[in-house]
């Protein structure tokens, strides 16, 4: 029984290795590093800024955003990757030019203000969840004293029970 678990076992490597061989280069790279992925211009669009306009490049319209399309479509003719577009960009036009702001002076606060209010209501849900819980566990002991029926309306309720019996 073993020597057929492992000689399955052999089999299913033997018929996985030429694949892994022919996804190597001449280099020994793998396809996968080998190609970077083209970008296109919707998606660089999305990412930077008119200059002028100070919108999104995918919604402006302007002569200067037309510019900005065409310098974008020729460095993606020329096969630079997105990262590459991007720091062409920032050189041609500056820092203003990306949709992010800096991480760095007082533009780093866009990053740091939501992170601090999300830690901060999660530290007072942490000191308040086990006040409430506490409160509505003495609450439902006081209500379940409290509960208990006087001997009239206990008659009653008997009376009304034996009559859809």
């Amino acid at each position: 029984m073993r020597r057929r678990s492992l000689l399955a076992l052999l089999l299913a490597l033997g018929a996985l290795a030429p694949a892994a061989l022919m996804s190597l280069g001449a280099d020994g790279a793998t396809a996968a590093t080998a190609a970077v992925p083209r970008t296109s211009l919707p998606v660089i669009e999305r990412q930077v800024m008119c200059v002028t306009c100070k919108i999104p490049l995918n919604v402006a319209q302007s002569p200067q955003a037309d510019r900005e399309r065409a310098y974008i479509q020729g460095l993606i003719d020329e096969g630079q990757s997105e990262a590459q577009i991007k720091r062409e960009l920032v050189g041609q036009y500056g820092p203003s030019v990306l949709g992010l702001p800096q991480t760095h002076g007082f533009d780093l606060a866009a990053y740091l203000v939501p992170v601090a209010v999300v830690l901060a209501l999660l530290a007072t849900l942490l000191l308040l969840l086990p006040r409430w819980r506490r409160h509505a566990r003495t609450q439902a002991a006081a209500e379940g004293a409290h509960a208990a029926l006087d001997p009239i309306n206990a008659a009653r309720l008997d009376q009304d029970l034996a009559r859809f019996d």
